[in-house]
């Protein structure tokens, strides 16, 4: 009778722990169904923010396949990524002429590019730029599978590249050799990565407050942050079971390659990506003899979103970001001063 009982209470327990698994799964995919509603609302939003200015469009792109298949039984694992790409035109451009492409990946560790980067967005446009950026592997918006497709500072740089690629491939009006990348935050990792290994691809590249170095990030952030990266669906492995991995997914592991003209941006009250971590970059770029412009901003308000949120200060430094994209790019309607630009950007 006793044998009897407690199999009854292991088969419960066995039951009741997959209800909680259940549960729990369905509470994520909720969230996810959340982030795809607000994706759907902002990419209304894209287009009455641009409206006057841009033509908007978004197109679907494929990628390389997932750098690791999700289990030995995954008979798709060959296939190539689909993500969705953003397009943005200036509206007064005129056929049989040619113009300078800025690729933009957006910021985040599972995020998207959102309205947040909209008056940026027209400060380009109105200079005469063409703007592409990817939704790369990981973004938020597209459902639970795009999410755990994450490759954090791996393929999610191979996104950015196929949606450059297919800017120059299919419109006319992109001069190829005009082509310049920026981003912040994650994106200006993505920028660093990019321009280092890359650098045929790219006129020039600008990294404000970039993620640069994981073994540092890792180390001086909560254990939440670890857990991105320890997920079975990423890596699935820490640090220090696998430091090369990590390494391979720093761009302070490829200093050594810069050859071309590159910005970096980083500020000391910066509560996300601190100083400390793009210091390293600075000096690794420094010990490899490398040319480069960089500046340290001290305490400068906004933190983390310092040069990217719509205080007067904020936009003289973007001001001063744009000047050095114009030395290399020649855009067609440079601004004239912060004024020119800041009308660009709020219309007024």
């Amino acid at each position: 009778m006793t044998f009897a009982i407690t199999a009854a209470a292991q088969k419960s327990d066995s039951l009741l722990l997959k209800e909680i698994a259940s549960l729990k799964r369905q509470i994520e995919n909720q969230r996810h169904t959340h982030d795809q509603i607000i994706k759907k609302v902002d990419d209304l939003m894209w287009h009455k923010m641009l409206e006057d200015i841009a033509f908007v469009d978004k197109v679907r792109l494929t990628g390389p396949p997932r750098w690791k298949a999700k289990n030995e039984n995954d008979r798709f694992a060959k296939n190539p990524l689909q993500f969705y790409t953003y397009v943005f035109i200036p509206k007064d451009v005129k056929k049989g002429e040619k113009y300078p492409l800025i690729v933009l990946p957006h910021s985040g560790i599972h995020a998207d590019f959102s309205t947040y980067y909209a008056h940026i967005v027209r400060e380009l446009i109105a200079q005469g730029y063409v703007v592409v950026s990817a939704e790369y592997r990981g973004s938020t918006g597209y459902g639970r599978d795009t999410y755990e497709n994450i490759d954090y500072g791996g393929l999610e740089n191979e996104d950015v590249m196929v949606s450059k690629d297919y800017m120059l491939e299919n419109y006319s009006i992109v001069d190829k050799e005009r082509v310049a990348i920026i981003g912040w935050s994650h994106g200006g990792m993505i920028s660093l990565m990019n321009i280092l290994r890359y650098p045929n691809q790219f006129k020039c590249a600008f990294a404000g407050v970039p993620v640069s170095d994981l073994a540092n990030r890792l180390a001086s952030h909560d254990p939440s942050y670890t857990a991105y990266f320890t997920a079975p669906h990423h890596i699935g492995k820490s640090i220090k079971e696998d430091p090369e991995e990590y390494k391979r997914r720093s761009p302070s592991a490829y200093a050594h390659l810069l050859d071309r003209p590159l910005l970096i941006h980083t500020n000391t009250n910066d509560n996300d990506v601190y100083v400390e971590e793009v210091l390293l970059m600075i000096d690794s770029l420094k010990a490899h003899n490398k040319k480069f412009d960089y500046k340290v901003f001290q305490d400068a308000a906004g933190g983390h979103g310092f040069d990217r949120i719509d205080s007067k200060e904020s936009t003289d430094i973007r001001f001063t970001i744009h000047k050095f994209l114009e030395r290399y790019m020649n855009p067609p309607k440079p601004f004239r001063n912060e004024a020119d630009m800041r009308r660009a950007a709020y219309r007024f």
